[in-house]
């Protein structure tokens, strides 16, 4: 066993110095300053002592064995053996009262990245859960990545994925952080900043989700102070210069809220906080104001007995002082996303100072400090979880959701760090469920989140009994209720505007296997349309097949399918290098007449189907429909373009360059609508435009643009609708209709943009 220093570098968090005034106490978050005691197993097992039974502190005590054994003759940066970081993890986590896995977790978890110990050896020595911790806690190595962020990224997918599996996971790796950040000090000033901006980004958001506040505040100050060290000593020293001048104010609004409280004979206990040097700092840069400027650098804690009391004491300090507009949060009857409940006021106090209060029970300042820490046992069993492993385990669950979804490791942390962001917003469903989402969400978000296939099916949305767009930003106590087909699916631009990483990923997900497939189907139908042209049988041997896909440079023939569809191969040159492979006498030879030459066959025209919108699309210039006479377009990058046969575009390309135009024909029962548009010429009479629109929608059409021009002497009017049809058909019906407004003088359809 290796002998551990008697001093050490190892720094505490914020030293709080406690001001007593009339019953309460204000708390100082002072500068970080070193701890004299390192880490011990001693100081350990009198922490595990208290809950762990016999049987298990032996098993810690074999654990902590093995590490000191692996990790002996290794050192930290800051000079000592570096079985003191293990153990200093492992007491954090006893504060926790973490059971005995995730305490032989804590002492082993870079036994595998350091040391190289296997996975089966932890199993044969310590049983499978703790070997999986360790492996969750691990880093990947022996993989070599491209660049520092993509292994980052790998990184934390892994342990946001083990962490979705046990929660016990990421409150270790909490723990772990949180003493390497401690001990920053050692580290060079730019790896210094570097693992402070990553804790930043990702571990004060993760703390914060998990309701871990004493961690959240303690991570997010020892940021700043590495991230931000010129600034975080000026702002310390601007506190501690203004304590004595806001000292009397401070401690008057304790006095009368402790008599106010007791007067009424409520139980409290009042505590004041001094708001930390990142939360000042914040605030400045948010308001853009002067440390002067910010008044409420305290808040004031009232923790009482029962739920009743907290809002008779909230009634009680109302009378005391006059609260401000708009600045009381009920997260008691609603709370946060991460467990949170607690009463926000803000009142006006003594010489105009605002001043803070938290109102909670016992129960709630448990939890507020502690999160799903106070509630850390991991069940299976949903029925057997609080309200708050509920809602922690339905998080973690949607981080494999993701992960099924998907495929790039920095893709999967963008979308989990969307979810991160502390602010929510509160909705409920038509059956009165609440449901959290972040601020920003909308009404897609909403549905992505009930269920996957709620959201890939949305049709539009209700938001508080009326209809609304799917972009729509929901509210707190909005009522949202979604309108789903079976036949809908998700479109590229609902990317725009959705704000959770569920939504995103689960679109991309979609849209990915939708154009796929979708590609594939067209590039078939284009290179077999090509084949026939050329003379060449339908179906190629699988010889022929197997030596096509090797010369062009392909895995199957799916893939060159599917590059014909996205526009990256030419078909008729994949079509002409099938022919140049094919060998006289073999099956799939071209068709000869007479005098030996390929028989030029009639290729049957490309049949326009249900894929439009992704490997086939309108030209937006001439937005053929239905009915219309069509050619087709072999763009590079672009798959198939559609056009009308008397457009500019084809009239003026159509000779210059022949091989990329093919024959194209509409398909039956294509089942949706297509874009027109509509120039109508009219008197500019009053309530003319109202009875046009009420025209399109009698027969049957969807607006989807209008503009408007007037001349001179206001006397006529032109509009210029983009209309939805189904057809040739549709559309006749609908300008004969507009047509019998008396108004309207010409309507006629723009072929050409």
């Amino acid at each position: 066993m290796s002998l551990l220093p008697t001093d050490s570098a190892v720094s505490a968090p914020p030293a709080k110095t406690r001001t007593n005034a009339g019953r309460g106490a204000i708390e100082h978050d002072d500068a970080i300053v070193p701890n004299s005691r390192v880490a011990t197993f001693s100081h350990l097992t009198v922490k595990l002592s208290e809950y762990l039974t016999p049987s298990e502190l032996k098993k810690v005590k074999e654990a902590y064995r093995f590490s000191d054994e692996m990790h002996l003759g290794q050192m930290r940066k800051s000079g000592e053996p570096y079985i003191s970081h293990p153990l200093a993890v492992a007491e954090i986590c006893a504060d926790w009262k973490l059971d005995a896995q995730a305490i032989m977790a804590a002492l082993l978890h870079d036994v595998m990245e350091d040391q190289d110990v296997k996975k089966d050896e932890l199993i044969e020595r310590f049983g499978a859960p703790v070997a999986l911790l360790v492996d969750g806690l691990s880093k990947l190595d022996k993989i070599e990545f491209q660049t520092q962020i993509e292994a980052q990224a790998e990184n934390f997918r892994k342990m946001l994925l083990a962490m979705a599996r046990d929660v016990r996971v990421i409150l270790v790796k909490l723990a772990d952080r949180l003493h390497n950040m401690r001990t920053l000090g050692s580290m060079i000033p730019e790896k210094r900043r570097r693992i402070a901006n990553e804790t930043m980004e990702v571990y004060v958001p993760i703390a914060h989700r998990l309701g871990l506040n004493n961690i959240y505040r303690e991570l997010q100050e020892l940021s700043f102070m590495h991230l931000h060290p010129l600034r975080h000593r000026t702002l310390a020293k601007a506190v501690k210069a203004a304590r004595g001048n806001r000292r009397e104010v401070v401690t008057k609004i304790l006095e009368s809220a402790n008599n106010t409280l007791a007067a009424t004979g409520i139980a409290s206990q009042i505590d004041g906080r001094e708001k930390t040097l990142y939360g000042i700092y914040r605030k400045m840069r948010s308001k853009q104001l002067s440390f002067s400027q910010v008044l409420d650098v305290y808040g004031f804690r009232v923790v009482v007995d029962t739920f009743a009391n907290c809002y008779v004491a909230l009634g009680t300090l109302h009378a005391l002082y006059k609260p401000m507009p708009g600045k009381f949060k009920d997260y008691i009857a609603i709370p946060k996303l991460n467990g949170y409940q607690s009463l926000h006021t803000t009142l006006i106090g003594p010489y105009g100072t605002p001043v803070e209060f938290q109102i909670r029970t016992r129960e709630m300042h448990h939890v507020a400090e502690s999160g799903v820490a106070a509630h850390w046992l991991y069940k299976e069993d949903d029925d057997n979880l609080t309200d708050l492993q509920q809602r922690t385990h339905a998080w973690l669950q949607s981080l494999l959701d993701i992960q099924k979804q998907t495929g790039d490791s920095a893709e999967f942390l963008e979308h989990v760090k969307v979810d991160l962001f502390p602010d929510s917003v509160y909705v409920f469903t038509p059956k009165s469920k609440i449901i959290a989402l972040p601020r920003g969400a909308t009404a897609l978000d909403f549905a992505y989140n009930i269920h996957t296939d709620v959201g890939d099916q949305t049709v539009s949305s209700v938001i508080n009994h009326e209809a609304a767009a799917l972009r729509t930003e929901l509210h707190n106590g909005d009522i949202v209720e979604i309108v789903t087909s079976p036949t809908s699916k998700p479109s590229p631009n609902w990317l725009n505007f959705v704000r959770t990483g569920k939504a995103r990923s689960a679109i991309r997900h979609r849209l990915r296997a939708v154009e796929h497939d979708e590609s594939v189907a067209l590039g078939k139908r284009l290179l077999t349309h090509e084949r026939i042209a050329l003379g060449l049988e339908s179906d190629l041997p699988p010889s022929l097949v197997e030596r096509l896909v090797r010369e062009s440079s392909a895995k199957t023939m799916e893939e060159i399918h599917f590059d014909i569809g996205i526009g990256k191969r030419m078909a008729h040159l994949v079509a002409r290098h099938i022919m140049s492979l094919v060998e006289v006498g073999s099956s799939g030879v071209p068709l000869l007449d007479r005098e030996g030459k390929a028989v030029q066959t009639k290729a049957e025209p490309v049949v326009i189907v249900g894929d439009i919108g992704s490997s086939v699309q309108l030209g937006s210039c001439c937005l053929p429909i239905p009915g219309d006479q069509i050619i087709g377009q072999l763009k590079q990058d672009q798959a198939l373009i559609v056009h009308t046969q008397d457009c500019d575009v084809t009239k003026r390309y159509v000779k210059k360059e022949p091989d990329r135009w093919i024959e194209v024909q509409w398909g039956a029962d294509l089942d949706r609508r297509f874009e027109c548009r509509l120039k109508i010429l009219m008197l500019n009479d009053k309530g003319v435009l109202a009875r046009i629109a009420s025209e399109i929608n009698e027969s049957d059409a969807d607006i989807i643009y209008v503009g408007m021009d007037t001349d001179h002497d206001q006397r006529m009017m032109q509009l210029r609708f983009t209309v939805g049809v189904e057809d040739r058909v549709h559309l006749a019906r609908l300008m004969r209709n507009i047509r019998g407004i008396s108004s309207v003088t010409r309507i006629l359809r723009e072929r050409s943009n």
